[in-house]
């Protein structure tokens, strides 16, 4: 039975899935984000007042925007006390230092409302852990030509990002490195009357660096299909599976990689 897939197949399809692991869930690191700095070009004017800012600026909006067009520094003035949020605004514009809980971090000027929203990038799976050390690849083969695992840019014809690695011990990996892509879902009417798309989600291929080839030489059940592809991909009298990923080597370490001229090593 010939099951060498043709342009039409996409190999990502109804893959057999290998015994699951148990895998531990990644700890997601916090960010803190940065804090705007007083403009090195500001100098402190002490003519700022209580009166003057709140006949001047009614609302905490305005009152931000000014505070950043004077010094550069982004406040977070909403919902706090009258009278709180203008001694802090007069305190900023008057170089005094003030607590950083009245620090925000978003343009006063931008309007969230008018943003299309973006949906978080995925978490990209793990390294298989049944896979060799790193330093122990014997070769690696980049190509960029394999066929996409998304199922609408598969049908336009278009292709991904992939390594191949052999290691010394006999085993294959691949990972998919991108592209990684946004697309827009949806549409709908913004307050200009213009027209936008309701969320951007992201089309993220990554898939981290998972067991192709085993290291009794037995393939996986996407191992197997993508050696198939690789096979069809012809070089010469051969394909690019033999000649660039399944290869051997009778010497190669990667400090020989590096400086094959070091003949003391």
């Amino acid at each position: 039975m010939n099951n060498t897939p043709t342009t039409e197949d996409n190999i990502w399809d109804a893959v057999p899935q290998e015994t699951p692991r148990k895998k531990e869930k990644p700890v997601a690191k916090s960010v803190l984000p940065v804090r705007p700095q007083v403009s090195e070009s500001h100098t402190p004017d002490r003519d700022f007042d209580l009166e003057g800012l709140m006949t001047d600026f009614p609302t905490a909006t305005e009152l931000e925007r000014f505070v950043f067009d004077q010094t550069g520094v982004v406040l977070s003035l909403k919902g706090r006390a009258n009278k709180l949020k203008y001694q802090v605004a007069m305190d900023v514009l008057n170089g005094t230092a003030v607590d950083p809980k009245f620090i925000g971090s978003d343009n006063p000027y931008l309007d969230k409302t008018d943003l299309v929203p973006e949906e978080p990038m995925k978490t990209v799976d793990p390294r298989d852990p049944d896979l060799p050390a790193q330093d122990t690849v014997q070769n690696e083969f980049f190509t960029a030509f394999v066929p996409h695992s998304d199922p609408e840019y598969h049908s336009q014809g278009r292709k991904m990002h992939c390594t191949f690695r052999k290691y010394k011990t006999g085993e294959i990996s691949y990972e998919v490195l991108g592209p990684i892509e946004p697309r827009s879902f949806g549409e709908k009417i913004d307050k200009f009357g213009r027209s936008r798309p309701e969320i951007i989600r992201w089309v993220d291929p990554r898939t981290g660096e998972q067991m192709v080839q085993r290291e009794d030489g037995t393939l996986t059940p996407i191992g197997r299909r993508l050696r198939a592809m690789m096979q069809t991909m012809k070089y010469n009298n051969s394909n690019q599976w033999v000649m660039y990923i399944d290869r051997e080597f009778l010497s190669l370490d990667r400090q020989a990689a590096q400086n094959p001229w070091d003949l003391d090593k």
